[in-house]
């Protein structure tokens, strides 16, 4: 088994069938699917069983509500040789798997491969990306990596720990988990890698009002992760400073939905660099496995 793709859901259904189409049309046998629902109902039922005899998909139950716990759970029953995390809205442009089979097999020391959102109405999606690609490192990092967009070899990902279950959808610190699980990579030598032609399709969130509710829980991850791993300056003015600019232009322009958006940002990331908890160690135990 080359893949496995472990797929996080919470209160989605037709979005994963479009995911799955996404997948079969990749017109690749070497990958298995596994659903974490974390549900109350059955809504994904019957897209387990409409799609069930079509590839090899497992669902598993999961009563947390925690992304990165149901990431984990997903990993500790993966076979696949590279592990990855599409969200339950993502879909897969042609030739995905083709692209990252390729990279792996070229590079026998290359541990993680990243790539860039992109938007359904084309180009680039939600953050702040790099243009270049090549090695990824403590500069660069913060504009190279979205977790729906994350490949890891499946021995590296174990070692690691996973996600940290204290970052991410769920908790108080809701992203930039990829961030940090790229930067405890790093931190042990792995060569980890961006690839800006490797796009994922995402919705793209920017500035709507899901983007402005969720903005300064989504800030303190941010925020966590920068301390945690010791950001150089460039990426504290990047992500600290640029958000109040982004302030003061739309109160200019009267936009006071975007102003908003960017003071909880600002807020959140800052909160989220004050935690105590961005200053304990980065590193996390081995998941065992369950297989």
């Amino acid at each position: 088994m080359r893949f496995s793709l472990i797929v996080a859901t919470l209160g989605r259904d037709r979005e994963i069938a479009e995911l799955l189409d996404s997948l079969l049309a990749q017109g690749r046998r070497d990958f298995e699917v596994i659903i974490v629902d974390q549900n109350a109902d059955d809504r994904v039922g019957p897209v387990e069983a409409a799609y069930a005899g079509r590839l090899p998909l497992k669902r598993i139950r999961s009563a947390v509500r925690n992304a990165n716990h149901a990431r984990n759970l997903g990993l500790r029953h993966a076979f696949g040789e590279i592990v990855t995390f599409p969200d339950d809205d993502c879909l897969y442009p042609a030739g995905v798997l083709d692209r990252v089979d390729a990279a792996f097999a070229a590079s026998p020391a290359l541990q993680v491969l990243t790539g860039p959102a992109a938007s359904p109405a084309g180009g680039l999606g939600s953050g702040r990306w790099r243009l270049d690609g090549g090695a990824i490192d403590l500069k660069n990092v913060w504009t190279s990596v979205i977790e729906f967009n994350l490949f890891l070899r499946r021995d590296t990902a174990m070692n690691l720990g996973g996600f940290d279950e204290r970052m991410g959808p769920g908790t108080p610190f809701g992203s930039a988990e990829g961030n940090d699980l790229v930067c405890r990579a790093m931190a042990k030598g792995l060569h980890a890698r961006y690839d800006p032609d490797l796009r994922i399709i995402h919705p793209d969130k920017r500035l709507t009002d899901v983007a402005v509710e969720r903005a300064e829980r989504y800030g303190r991850g941010l925020g966590f992760a920068l301390r945690r791993h010791g950001a150089p300056a460039s990426a504290w003015f990047a992500f600290l400073v640029r958000p109040l600019g982004g302030v003061a232009l739309s109160l200019l322009r009267g936009r006071m939905h975007d102003a908003g958006y960017y003071f909880m940002t600002w807020r959140g990331r800052l909160a989220g660099a004050l935690a105590a908890e961005a200053r304990a160690p980065a590193t996390l135990p081995p998941i065992a496995e369950e297989c």
